[in-house]
């Protein structure tokens, strides 16, 4: 059931490119796609995914290492940067805010718009007020997760509870531990860890996505689990040839 955003919610995701040329692009990819496209107040492009979550391509000032995915089809100058900021809708963002700057440390660089920095990276999530209660399904977001190193993750979680929050112990999810808790208006908050094993721990990168990777705790599940899953395209036609990838496929 497609569901939509409202208080405690996220109404829009920010994705990074490099400036308005690639914006000029993805607009004539995405219209060629039958995808319409509104351009945003001071820059950038909006535009909603088949389930109706509403996405936003914007010229990034962070000094913060681009995360560029190869793609046969577009060029890299083109190509998507990282994820820049979420939008979240909230009833009282004086409550929501205050968590962030006194809890968890987050800096607010204009009004209602906040950043966790580290020292390589940083993120943003911007509040705008709303009474009207979402519908959680598709095309809404389930959690924000922001990235702790797996040493202070202990401490993060007892600053949160000591706030009231109501934080979940710590879940190991194999690939990385995770820390639960929603914020004053009920959008629910991830600390993950940073440093954890990774999603390589159990399979190659260039192997990533290929097949349905479970954790050991779920594996003797997968019978159960496999079958009500939709198949994902496989990922490999859209990768770059490679000497690895060209030889792989002529065997």
């Amino acid at each position: 059931m497609r569901g939509t955003a409202g208080a405690g919610m996220v109404s829009a995701i920010q994705h990074r490119v490099a400036g308005d040329d690639a914006l000029g692009y993805w607009g004539q990819r995405l219209g060629e796609e039958g995808v319409a496209t509104k351009p945003i107040e001071g820059g950038g492009l909006r535009f909603a995914d088949p389930e109706g979550m509403t996405h936003e391509l914007v010229v990034s000032s962070a000094s913060d290492k681009p995360l560029i995915a190869a793609h046969r089809e577009v060029p890299q100058q083109y190509a998507l940067q990282g994820f820049e900021a979420v939008r979240a809708q909230v009833a009282d963002p004086a409550r929501s805010e205050a968590l962030l700057r006194d809890v968890l440390g987050f800096t607010e660089l204009t009004p209602h718009d906040w950043e966790a920095r580290g020292p390589q990276r940083g993120g943003r999530i911007v509040f705008e007020q709303s009474r009207e209660r979402g519908i959680p399904g598709a095309g809404t977001v389930h959690h924000v997760a922001w990235a702790v190193l797996d040493a202070d993750q202990a401490q993060w979680r007892q600053q949160v509870a000591a706030a009231g929050a109501r934080p979940t112990p710590v879940i190991d999810r194999f690939w990385f531990h995770s820390v639960y808790f929603r914020e004053p208006s009920g959008i629910l908050y991830e600390l993950a860890t940073l440093d954890g094993a990774g999603f390589a721990a159990d399979e190659t990168p260039d192997a990533l996505g290929e097949k349905l990777v479970l954790p050991p705790f779920l594996e003797d599940r997968r019978a159960q689990i496999e079958p009500r899953l939709t198949p994902l395209p496989d990922p490999t036609v859209w990768r770059p040839q490679t000497a690895t990838t060209t030889g792989a496929g002529e065997r």
